[in-house]
């Protein structure tokens, strides 16, 4: 994936970039939120720093893992979950800003 778009003009919150740093750092972004997300990163240290802890973790994990696969039945529990938090996380941001428009 190429992420060459210039950045998003409205300013990215330290807790949007913190939830979503693993996306960042598997590219599993539009092109736009990692845009959004390298920008805030480029500005902000401490989620700078908190990306490269991250990111330093997911490494030393895959390789100290690299020999053993994971159980089957572990990995589909895994993916349901993340897609049940992720799915309600978007629910949330879909009713705050149903509830913003409506003031």
């Amino acid at each position: 994936m190429s992420h060459d778009a210039a950045p998003h003009p409205e300013p990215t919150d330290c807790s949007e970039v913190l939830l979503r740093v693993y996306e960042y750092i598997d590219d599993e972004m539009t092109e736009q939120d990692y845009a959004r997300v390298r920008a805030h990163l480029d500005e902000c240290g401490e989620c700078m720093t908190a990306y490269e802890r991250d990111r330093l973790l997911k490494a030393l994990i895959r390789r100290s893992c690299a020999c053993e696969a994971a159980p089957e039945t572990l990995r589909l529990s895994i993916m349901t979950r993340i897609t049940t938090v992720r799915v309600g996380h978007e629910s949330v941001r879909y009713e705050e800003r149903i509830s913003y428009d409506e003031r």
